[in-house]
């Protein structure tokens, strides 16, 4: 039997870090967490100065309070109104609204801009029509969608279908026409059919563009369909803010305000991801 003793000692103590490693690592880190809150600081000192400003200018006296209160008279408000359960209520009436138009959006564009930037003959028939709505502002056809679909839940998610498909639907058929022919003629000469084309190429390089369609279009569904809840509605923020007004709720209002900016970053921020989840394969060609 061998001795405890005079076994060999390497296998009893893990090999020590050296002190000149450690010291290493933490310059780096600290020049990261340094990195790191730069870049926060550098994104919201704009936001800051605004607030600063927001709150300052009506206590200095340079902007009547009574019209503008100070910022944080307006967030007292907002807490209020979110403790009481009449903000959750009206955001979840707008949002109810707001994605069921945007869904209904992106499921009808998408396609029919695929079929339109692709086949041409159906690009020529329908482009006068195009160019006729295209200019149409969906806010004019307000008293139109009103009259037809009455004062309900119909007419005001209709117009936000109709608002937000036109930047997806132009967006998309942008991108089916700014694939590069190459990569089609490629494809072609591979064997490819017309279904494998367009799930292989056309798709892939369409999708920076019709996102940045989608991302357009997120943002005119909280704006138009604010519009629509100021003319019939019952609750919604648009509803919100045009009924502070009327009643002279005016942190109240500003209060509808910032939620709704609040919703559209927030909505942006979430298609930005969605973008991102979906091009993978894309190279950035600014880092490094």
């Amino acid at each position: 039997m061998v001795d405890i003793a005079e076994r060999p000692t390497r296998l009893a103590a893990a090999p020590a870090v050296p002190p000149a490693a450690v010291d290493a690592t933490r310059p780096a880190l600290a020049g990261r967490l340094l990195g790191v809150g730069g870049k926060v600081l550098h994104r919201t000192v704009a936001i800051a100065a605004l607030a600063a400003t927001w709150e300052g200018a009506p206590r200095l006296g340079l902007v009547d309070r009574v019209f503008l209160p100070p910022l944080s008279e307006v967030l007292v408000a907002w807490w209020e109104l979110l403790r009481s359960g009449q903000l959750a209520e009206h955001v979840g009436a707008s949002l109810t609204r707001s994605l069921a138009g945007l869904g209904l959006a992106v499921l009808t564009a998408i396609p029919l801009g695929l079929l339109i930037g692709w086949y041409r003959p159906l690009a020529e028939l329908l482009s006068p029509l195009l160019e006729v709505f295209r200019n149409t502002a969906a806010l004019a056809l307000l008293p139109v969608f009103v009259l037809i679909l009455g004062l309900g839940e119909t007419s005001k998610i209709a117009l936000v279908l109709y608002a937000c498909s036109w930047p997806i639907l132009l967006n998309t058929i942008a991108g089916v026409k700014g694939v590069d022919p190459l990569l089609i003629r490629s494809a072609r000469s591979m064997g490819l059919n017309h279904l494998r084309l367009f799930q292989k190429v056309i798709l892939p390089a369409a999708v920076p563009t019709i996102f940045t369609g989608v991302r357009l279009a997120g943002a005119y569904s909280i704006l138009v369909l604010v519009a629509a809840e100021m003319v019939g509605a019952k609750a919604g923020l648009g509803y919100l803010i045009n009924s502070a007004q009327y009643n002279f709720a005016i942190p109240d209002m500003y209060s509808g305000i910032i939620t709704i900016s609040a919703i559209g970053v927030v909505v942006n921020q979430l298609l930005v991801a969605l973008e991102r989840r979906f091009s993978t394969w894309r190279v950035d060609v600014s880092a490094g």
